[in-house]
């Protein structure tokens, strides 16, 4: 069954079943017009939509000029007089008795007047008994609390791989006699690919852009589309986007992680689906400040040529009712879109942790409750990398066996990873590893993190700028000697979640 099925018999299911105020939080009104049309016109329900600027009228269900059942439909409205107003609109609509639906356009913000939400209260009291329903939209619907207990929610995905070609077909036949399109089946393929996370207007203007700047639409245009598509994902302020080719990440140690994701990419394979093994979930990687658990994430997105998606906890959260929740929703839905990927969740458990319910509302259970709903659930090829640095604000459920693939204790980096760190932090500040002596260094560095030790080298090299002189070994162990590293300014917390971690956790070494 295709999205657009899904979504059209879960929306007349909820017409059907007397649910008088459906919400959709889009900014697609093309999409949801042409999915109310439908919706309306199998059930035989009149269908109204409403606009500050423009009033009431009846949607007739008007010729699709993108000739799909996908794309946007035409005009072809007949506007009532004297609607404009929000609360004589809601008076005209009860003096109708008319079964039907109707949209209203970002009408919530109308509710806090009171005059206004006791007339939609008892409209929407009418309509629990007759199948007609009211449908608000807006890009967030926060509704007063004597509102909202009278709707529901209905999640309008980002348009599917089928919907995504019809427009980028529209968006071709837009340019037609103008540009040259050379793509292949396997190039066509590759676009829908590099579209998906875009709503259509996002992908018939990024389409149309690609074909008109240089005349033609080809296999390089892709490049292009994907750039455009890492602004689209950046501006949703949810997600940040990192391209494989731009992932230049770089880890040292690690080795039994290493081997264990070597098996588990295996689990993305032809023979893997054949023999009906699901793809592997995700890890969560606990353990001390400034070890690699980041870098960790950008390296497997980087050996797995996987876009890297990282989740901007601090965005999740909003001061309205629900909206926290649909947040959530929403970069997780983004995340699947870009399928095959690597959703990294830095610091999991400041977004998703144990807290005092009467602090939050019980927030933070409720996403950590979603979440772990759609790990188990989730049907498309999203590899999660979490990471921890506070054990004790980590719930239980989380560390059950069996909600990731599998838990990793990163600790202090032993001699051999140091050594492989200084190497890396040397060459990427231009410093020959050779001219140093990093046997002398290694030892001068026992309890440091790989970020104390890269600091270090940062450090070294501003004073050698400041004083002009030469980067030495002696340099970077003074530079070493006057830094107090975290294992001894916080030995305690150290070692009590070395001993916790230690016997229930595998070791990334």
């Amino acid at each position: 069954m295709s999205t657009h099925t899904q979504n059209l018999r879960h929306l007349q299911t909820l017409l059907m079943s007397f649910h008088p105020v459906i919400v959709i939080e889009s900014v697609e009104e093309e999409r949801i017009q042409s999915l109310l049309e439908k919706a309306t016109a199998d059930l035989q329900l009149m269908a109204f939509d409403w606009s500050i600027s423009q009033g009431m009228g009846r949607l007739q269900g008007a010729q699709n000029h993108w000739n799909n059942e996908y794309a946007p439909p035409g005009s072809n409205r007949q506007t009532l007089e004297k609607t404009e107003d929000p609360l004589d609109v809601l008076r005209h609509i009860l003096s109708m008795s008319t079964r039907g639906l109707y949209w209203l356009k970002d009408f919530a913000p109308h509710l806090e007047e009171a005059a206004i939400a006791r007339q939609f209260r008892e409209v929407a009291h009418l309509f629990s008994y007759n199948q007609s329903a009211f449908i608000l939209t807006g890009e967030q619907v926060s509704l007063p609390r004597e509102v909202a207990h009278e709707a529901v929610y209905f999640d309008l995905p980002l348009p599917s791989p089928v919907e995504l070609k019809q427009a980028i077909d529209s968006a071709i036949r837009s340019c037609r006699g103008r540009v040259q399109v050379n793509l292949s089946s396997q190039d066509e393929q590759q676009l829908i690919k590099a579209v998906q996370g875009m709503t259509l207007k996002q992908t018939k203007k990024v389409i149309a852009y690609a074909a008109i700047a240089d005349g033609q639409l080809n296999t390089e245009d892709i490049g292009h589309v994907l750039e455009r598509k890492t602004q689209v994902i950046r501006e949703t302020g949810l997600l940040d986007y990192i391209a494989p080719e731009k992932n230049t990440a770089q880890l040292g140690g690690f080795e039994n992680m290493r081997q264990w994701l070597s098996r588990a990419r295996t689990g993305y394979s032809n023979r893997a689906k054949a023999f009906g093994l699901t793809p592997p979930k995700g890890i969560l990687i606990v353990g001390i400040q400034g070890c690699g658990k980041s870098l960790a994430a950008k390296t497997i997105a980087r050996q797995w040529q996987m876009p890297l998606l990282k989740l901007d906890t601090s965005q999740i959260y909003d001061k309205y009712i629900g909206a926290s929740e649909k947040n959530l929703r929403q970069a997780l839905s983004l995340a699947e879109k870009m399928a095959p990927a690597v959703l990294w969740i830095d610091e999991i458990e400041k977004s998703m942790g144990q807290s005092d319910s009467d602090t939050d509302g019980g927030l933070s259970r409720r996403l950590f409750g979603s979440f772990l709903t759609w790990l188990q659930e989730k049907s498309e090829e999203v590899f999660v990398v979490a990471t921890a640095n506070d054990l004790s604000r980590l719930p239980p459920e989380l560390l059950r066996k069996g909600r990731f693939d599998e838990i990793f204790f990163v600790d202090l980096p032993d001699a051999k990873e140091r050594d492989t760190i200084f190497q890396i932090q040397m060459t990427r500040h231009q410093q020959n590893p050779n001219r140093f002596d990093l046997n002398r260094l290694v030892i001068a560095s026992d309890g440091f993190s790989g970020a104390e030790i890269e600091q270090v080298v940062v450090s070294a090299l501003y004073h050698a700028l400041y004083e002009k002189c030469p980067v030495d070994t002696a340099l970077i162990e003074h530079t070493i000697k006057s830094t107090v590293p975290l294992s001894v300014s916080r030995r305690e917390d150290l070692e009590r979640l070395r001993a916790i971690a230690q016997s229930r956790f595998v070791s990334v070494k």
